[in-house]
């Protein structure tokens, strides 16, 4: 439904601008990115799993989990990926078959690399759902804040539009985060906005945010454990 909103803006855009292209780039190339950006902004969310730590956390079932083998950021990692991992592999031929029949520009060996970067950027999105949900134990009704990051994300990954539309300086300053390499990068990867070059620096930053959002999760989680044993939970 949101796919087919956003191509019939792309329309309405380019019949409105009177023009063939739009920074160097066709009105079936928009289709296109609106197409993939659906696809990939799909896997780069994990909303139901930070409601599920949230909830783990506020209810006091967290117990339960503190007492087996696997950590709490990795159990429900593994159950993220894995869940991903199976809905990727039904979902991706939609768009494949869509790019083909339409003609839509679309670089299929572009494809692989793609998917990889989205999924390191989905450990970056759990680590820093895990940091919300170590909130959990100092405050109440934090929900607030998952439905704020993510409307935040809607437009820092870019979903919502490419982010290259953005004018300088800003455009620099949101290609040099991490979030990008959710949507932005890798659809721009696939549909020939983005180079190889570009990928690279997403990998690097996501590297980067991962090492930062782990040490703050660990810091929180260490800090939120003795708060929660020590009211007698």
């Amino acid at each position: 439904m949101t796919t087919g909103i956003e191509i019939l803006l792309w329309f309405a855009v380019f019949k409105g601008a009177h023009t063939s292209q739009i920074l160097g780039f066709g009105r079936d190339n928009y289709l296109s990115y609106a197409m993939w950006a659906a696809f990939f902004a799909r896997i780069a969310t994990s909303w139901m799993y930070e409601f599920k730590m949230i909830e783990e956390v506020g209810s006091g079932t967290i117990n339960s989990l503190l007492v087996r083998p696997m950590g709490f950021y990795e159990y429900y990692l593994s159950q993220l990926l894995g869940y991903k991992f199976i809905t990727t592999l039904i979902s991706m031929f939609i768009p494949i078959i869509a790019a083909y029949f339409f003609d839509l520009p679309t670089i299929f060996s572009n494809i692989p690399l793609a998917i990889i970067l989205c999924f390191y950027y989905l450990i970056l999105v759990h680590s820093i759902s895990f940091l919300v949900c170590c909130i959990a134990f100092h405050l109440t009704k934090i929900s607030s804040f998952t439905v704020a990051k993510n409307l935040m994300l809607w437009i820092l990954t870019g979903e919502l539009f490419p982010l290259d539309l953005i004018p300088q300086p800003w455009q620099k300053f949101m290609l040099a985060l991490p979030f990008p390499s959710g949507v932005f990068l890798p659809v721009g990867y696939i549909t020939g906005r983005v180079n190889f070059s570009q990928m690279i620096q997403g990998f690097y930053s996501v590297s980067l945010s991962l090492l930062i959002v782990n040490l703050l999760g660990m810091l929180l989680w260490k800090k939120g454990l003795r708060s929660y044993e020590g009211t007698g939970a």
